[in-house]
């Protein structure tokens, strides 16, 4: 009898590793991520006491569902790991160009070469399956130099249904 239990209890351990495993393959595409990084960074003043930092970067979304833009929030990351923060004591975030003032951002400042990418906005879906590149930019209110004294910059991108892409590249 105990040669008849042993039996049984190998085929039921066997049945619940092929059904977990089936399980975990069926399921793989359904969880909502991005994987990519920051291809290039780019800075310059728009005047005194105020500057830009253009991030070109790729992005591959291996999920079967789009992710959607909800939010783009861009910091930068101080020599000592910290993050800028305001007086308040609050992360200091530079202020989102849209994507459609990005052409005439790169038409009236050359200083900061071509657009070589699309911008990415609120709202723009990243096809399941798909690599795309695109573009982020924001203003800071700190001079050129305050601005690359930073060690890095971090760009943060939240889908509509509340998954979170985050990213960092060194602005030298």
């Amino acid at each position: 009898m105990s040669k008849r239990l042993l039996v049984f209890f190998g085929v039921g351990v066997v049945a619940i590793a092929i059904a977990v495993v089936v399980i975990l393959s069926a399921n793989k595409g359904s969880h909502l991520e991005l994987q990519g990084k920051i291809l290039k960074v780019r800075t310059g003043a728009l005047g005194e006491g105020n500057s830009i930092a253009v991030m070109d970067f790729r992005v591959e979304n291996p999920s079967d569902r789009p992710f959607v833009v909800r939010n783009v929030e861009i910091a930068l990351e101080k020599p000592n790991g910290e993050m800028l923060k305001t007086p308040d004591g609050d992360v200091l975030y530079g202020a989102t160009i849209s994507k459609s003032d990005l052409k005439r951002l790169f038409q009236y400042n050359r200083f900061l070469g071509d657009q070589y990418n699309d911008g990415l906005g609120l709202q723009d879906a990243i096809a399941p399956h798909s690599t795309v590149d695109r573009m982020v930019a924001a203003h800071f209110e700190l001079s050129e130099a305050d601005l690359e004294k930073n060690k890095a910059v971090h760009v943060s991108i939240q889908d509509v249904d509340g998954p979170l892409w985050e990213t960092s590249a060194s602005i030298r």
